[in-house]
């Protein structure tokens, strides 16, 4: 062997040395790695989990103070942002319906889905360039504000599905920072959904004014429901009222709500740059 051979020889062997001893010393510390990731994992399921249950127990506790049965009111996971992952606890712990509110996230969520027996619902602003992607996955939209949304809606369900169930988003507080047609809008809205057969019209939506006193936030409830109510003499399909979220759904199951739109409750805090 040639010495520069010899010395290329010694040299990988020395290095293997040193990669080996590399490794052995720094196993403890994958090991520990790895051991805090599942611990990590655990708990974050033990907390979902308890999360979740403690909002079922409220709105059991809210249905029955009002005198309505649970089976009126239909709590929705509300899980933008969050990761698949954190999907899969709440299902795991008996969650069924989810909601999300940007629609590409949403599509990829729903088409990841492994599960069958869920309905997903959409629940945030619609473009008209997003609407072919929700009508194709999803089961509910709850925020249809105009008819032109509504009629892409109608011409992009797939023929294979069920009508896509919507509701009619309603600006209950007038606020012209928030989306959906005034109360006034909302019949002439209606009957033009009637007239698209790939859709069923099941009732309204509100999310109300920011910083709302509670007798303001219940009156402007109460007038959703209202509002419902003198519908469904004309709209028998329109049963549902989908309002209340993490820091008022008790009261909104007061007031007659039956879907409730919890996330921070359940996934805990999001980050401020994206709500």
């Amino acid at each position: 062997m040639q010495n520069s051979d010899q010395g290329a020889y010694i040299r990988r062997i020395v290095d293997t040395e040193i990669n080996l001893v590399s490794f052995s010393l720094a196993q403890p510390v994958i090991m520990q790695t790895i051991v805090n990731k599942k611990n990590e994992i655990i708990m974050t399921n033990l907390l979902l989990s308890s999360r979740l249950k403690a909002v079922n127990e409220r709105i059991i506790a809210s249905a029955g103070a009002s005198g309505r049965p649970i089976h009126e009111v239909r709590l929705l996971a509300v899980s933008k942002t969050k990761p698949l992952e954190q999907l899969e606890q709440a299902y795991q712990a008996g969650q069924r319906h989810f909601a999300e509110n940007y629609a590409q996230e949403a599509v990829e969520k729903r088409t990841s889905w492994p599960h069958s027996g869920c309905e997903w619902h959409f629940i945030g602003p619609l473009q008209s360039n997003k609407t072919r992607a929700i009508a194709e996955h999803y089961d509910w939209v709850h925020t249809v504000d105009r008819f032109k949304i509504a009629k892409r809606l109608n011409d992009q369900r797939p023929s294979k599905r069920a009508p896509l169930k919507v509701l009619i988003q309603v600006n209950i507080s007038n606020d012209p920072a928030k989306s959906g047609v005034l109360t006034e809008e909302v019949y002439a809205l209606a009957k033009q959904l009637l007239t698209l057969p790939a859709l069923e019209f099941k009732g309204l939506m509100t999310i109300t004014a920011a910083n709302l006193s509670k007798d303001d936030l219940k009156a402007q409830f109460l007038q959703l429901k209202s509002l419902r109510d003198t519908l469904i003499q004309d709209f028998s399909s329109c049963t549902e009222l989908s309002m209340g979220m993490s820091a008022d759904f008790e009261l909104a199951i007061e007031c007659g709500a039956t879907m409730v739109r919890v996330g921070s409750e359940i996934f805990g805090a999001r980050p401020t740059t994206t709500e």
